[in-house]
């Protein structure tokens, strides 16, 4: 069975994508065609890259690295959930992708973003990193609002209609990565 990380992409103090993460795990977890797993970036207190040698060459010095890159690698696909922050993903998401290269290869990914627009500008600078870590990223995606799906901003209180979309890309990450799977197996 595939199993997939829900990848809380945010350590802001008051962030809202922890409950974004859980009410997609949620979602997921009525699903039987995959294992889904909460995994926050917070948990693995990663400084910005600190790594004397480029992540493509795997050779790790840190605990925190090598720590990271045993979860991250021990996926066969991942859901991004972030916050657009000025128009990009969140420097803590992107600080822990570059932690890694070899870990994320021929792999899938989806996305679930909020913000003013949905989050989508994020989105498209997290998609132009996937494409250079050899990620599939699949075209559904979840866009969430912090004026309609958030009340007062803060409160995290989805339209319903949201869930058919988290479905629809779950549906998607999960056939790419398992036809990627074959592929890491060669």
């Amino acid at each position: 069975m595939l199993k997939l990380a829900i990848i809380i992409g945010s350590t802001r103090p008051g962030r809202k994508a922890e409950a974004v993460a859980r009410w997609v795990h949620e979602i997921a977890k009525k699903r039987g065609d995959a294992e889904f797993e909460l995994v926050d970036i917070q948990d693995f207190n990663l400084p910005l890259l600190d790594e004397p040698v480029p992540p493509s060459m795997g050779q790790y010095m840190h605990p925190h690295t090598k720590a990271w890159s045993a979860k991250i690698d021990s996926f066969d696909a991942y859901v991004f959930v972030t916050p657009e922050y000025n128009h990009g993903t969140s420097g803590a998401l992107k600080n822990a992708i570059d932690y890694l290269y070899r870990e994320w290869n021929n792999k899938a990914a989806g996305f679930v973003s909020y913000g003013s627009v949905g989050g989508t500008r994020a989105v498209e600078q997290l998609r132009l990193v996937m494409g250079e870590l050899q990620v599939a990223d699949v075209r559904a995606q979840v866009m969430l609002s912090l004026r309609t799906d958030f009340e007062n901003f803060t409160a995290f209180k989805p339209d319903p209609h949201h869930e058919k979309s988290v479905n629809a890309m779950l549906d998607q990450v999960i056939a790419w990565g398992g036809a990627l799977k074959t592929l890491r197996k060669k």
